[in-house]
């Protein structure tokens, strides 16, 4: 899978040829995922997405309903590619996680709004909150999403404190889910290099 900065059809694989690379290479691609991936609490995680994670995603949903005319594969391209971070954000998969099904449909109608309580902090600078669902409305008046897309600008001086070593914490003020964890190093590192 090569990355070139802009996912465009012409820069997928076809059908077989993402067959043969995907034998070769989704363990690389799962690694990395996991790599990117910060649980908030016991019930938020956050799937931080890269080019990488989101031309897999695009490569799999096309093996998946066999997609190979250029209407679909744009469609797509169109869903997935505005979730690539662009040089001075994070773009994260927000996922709330409950196995109990009527737990989580407690929690759901408990945790409306929390995708906008979300926020990253930048040592020695203010939280940023998220920017939540940019395509589409998730909630409701009764109930929220279990799956949110988000984003965080940061600030120019935000981008070059990370990339000079800046520690960064991750974090929820909903009144109903207070929670915030230190981003580990690892993850940080991989998360500085979508930043200019």
């Amino acid at each position: 899978m090569q990355l070139t900065g802009k996912i465009t059809a012409d820069s997928l694989m076809s059908l077989e040829a993402y067959t043969k690379w995907r034998k070769a290479h989704k363990a690389e691609v799962m690694a990395h995922r996991q790599l990117r991936s910060v649980h908030l609490g016991e019930h938020i995680n956050l799937q931080f997405e890269s080019e990488t994670t989101i031309r897999y995603q695009i490569q799999e949903m096309l093996r998946v309903e066999k997609i190979f005319e250029e209407e679909g594969i744009e469609q797509e391209i169109e869903a997935y590619a505005p979730l690539v971070p662009d040089g001075s954000n994070w773009k994260a998969t927000m996922m709330i996680e409950y196995t109990d099904i009527n737990e989580r449909k407690r929690e759901l109608a408990r945790l409306i709004g929390v995708e906008d309580r979300l926020f990253v902090e930048v040592e020695s600078h203010a939280r940023v909150y998220a920017i939540a669902d940019e395509d589409m409305e998730r909630e409701n008046g009764e109930k929220t999403s279990a799956v949110h897309f988000v984003r965080f600008e940061l600030t120019p001086a935000m981008c070059a404190s990370v990339k000079a070593g800046a520690g960064v914490k991750l974090g929820c003020d909903h009144k109903h889910y207070p929670a915030h964890t230190q981003v580990a190093p690892e993850t940080l590192a991989s998360l500085a290099g979508d930043l200019r």
